[in-house]
């Protein structure tokens, strides 16, 4: 490894990632038999080190697809309001710090590496005596990122749930001010259920007595599972009015709770005019234009599309790779018909299994247009540079299917370690 300022918090990363060599005693992601497990495991790490996530205002965001984005916009419109806000957040698109800011920035490298110090004897002690074993790597997260808020004196705490709800780690908090579920749709539906209404109710889970809840969902089958729960547990419920587009519903959301817990107009404006994400139909480039797109279930490619259908360009070069344990039909269907040349690839995560690029673009022939060009590369940057070669200035290429190929290929434009400088996801001049 070479000699960078950064080396320790490589290092502190290298630590976390590595721990998924040791067994774990239940895995939330396959054994939902005992779910309740993953609770209790959170609950006593947390109280080993001193628990942490007492004292904050909590929102508590869930949803198949905007979570991130409406967890994002109520950081910004509480930042705009001068509150001392922290979020959480996943996954990370290019480097582990993104998971945890407070105010305008990140997490420091330092003192993600100084927690992450703090932690391993905590981490040793779960794992030797400890009832339910070693925590998991998001568990572990959650924990940084609990201490970092009450080093950093947060008032408000935003907390995007990381899947489903009901037993995701972050839904061991108790007294959230303010829970919202943005939408329902299929995905991971090997752990939550392979029907809406199953789903709807894992992510309603994070309701909670004494909270009030906000919701975008219309759809009268999930409105009632979410109805019901909110009377049993005495809970206000909110639905909110039908929007034309993902982002506008977003926004509806984000100002819906900014406004009950009486943010001035003002500062929710202010909020959203400043909100970003990276990844998310991100522009890095013009002539061509390069989009990049973490889109990777079939609700978020389809809010990818109707943003695609409004640009003006003479063709479209896409750039896919998928998760293996996505439903890569409903993604392709919906894209591979908007656009001219394919490129099939993968991305080099090596925790998440990648799905075959060869076997999508069998899959994904039935739905070419009569022009439609394809090709494979194994290297993701191969990829990318074979599309800037072949693209002229009024063209597009997107890149879409997984936030881990997004994210790899943004590291192009703005490289790791500039994020890691900056703590900051957009730190150059705008396009």
């Amino acid at each position: 490894m070479k000699k960078t300022p950064f080396n320790r918090y490589y290092k502190s990363v290298e630590y976390l990632e590595s721990l998924s060599n040791l067994p774990i005693q239940g895995d939330y992601m396959i054994d939902r038999s005992h779910a309740d497990l993953y609770l209790q495991r959170m609950r006593y790490f947390l109280n080993l080190i001193g628990d942490p996530d007492k004292d904050f205002r909590y929102i508590h965001i869930a949803g198949t697809s905007g979570k991130g984005t409406v967890t994002n916009m109520l950081h910004e419109i509480l930042y705009a309001a001068g509150k001392k806000v922290g979020s959480f957040t996943s996954p990370y698109v290019v480097t582990s710090i993104e998971k945890i800011k407070v105010g305008q920035y990140y997490i420091s490298p330092n003192e993600f590496s100084d927690i992450v110090d703090y932690l391993k004897p905590f981490i040793d002690k779960a794992y030797v005596s400890g009832l339910y074993g070693r925590p998991s790597y998001f568990e572990i997260f959650f924990a940084i990122a609990l201490l970092y808020f009450k080093k950093m004196k947060c008032e408000w705490v935003v907390l995007e749930v990381g899947l489903g709800g009901r037993f995701d780690a972050t839904n061991v908090i108790t007294t959230p001010l303010v829970t919202a579920i943005t939408n329902i749709d299929f995905d991971h539906t090997e752990i939550l259920g392979k029907t809406l209404t199953k789903i709807a109710y894992d992510k309603a889970g994070i309701i909670k007595k004494g909270s009030v809840f906000f919701t975008t969902e219309k759809r009268k089958n999930i409105l009632r599972i979410f109805v019901q729960i909110c009377l049993e547990k005495k809970v206000s419920i909110s639905i909110l009015p039908k929007q034309s587009e993902y982002h506008e519903s977003n926004k509806s959301l984000a100002t819906a709770i900014a406004r009950h817990i009486s943010i001035k107009e003002e500062h929710i404006s202010k909020g959203l005019n400043h909100s970003r994400m990276m990844c998310r139909f991100e522009t890095v480039q013009n002539n061509p234009t390069v989009i990049l797109d973490g889109a990777h279930n079939r609700a978020k490619i389809s809010s990818t599309v109707a943003n695609l259908e409004r640009l003006k360009f003479e063709k479209v070069i896409l750039i896919i790779g998928i998760a293996n344990n996505k439903d890569h039909i409903s993604i392709l269907a919906q894209i591979i018909p908007k656009v001219d040349i394919i490129i099939f690839t993968r991305f080099s995560n090596r925790d998440r299994k990648c799905a075959h690029p060869k076997e999508l673009m069998e899959k994904s022939k039935k739905f070419y247009k009569r022009t439609s060009k394809s090709q494979v590369f194994l290297d993701a940057n191969d990829a990318m540079d074979h599309a800037l070669g072949c693209a002229g200035k009024k063209d597009v290429i997107l890149v879409a299917g997984s936030f881990f190929l997004a994210g790899e290929l943004r590291k192009r434009w703005h490289p790791e370690e500039e994020i890691l400088s900056s703590r900051q996801a957009f730190f150059k001049k705008e396009l």
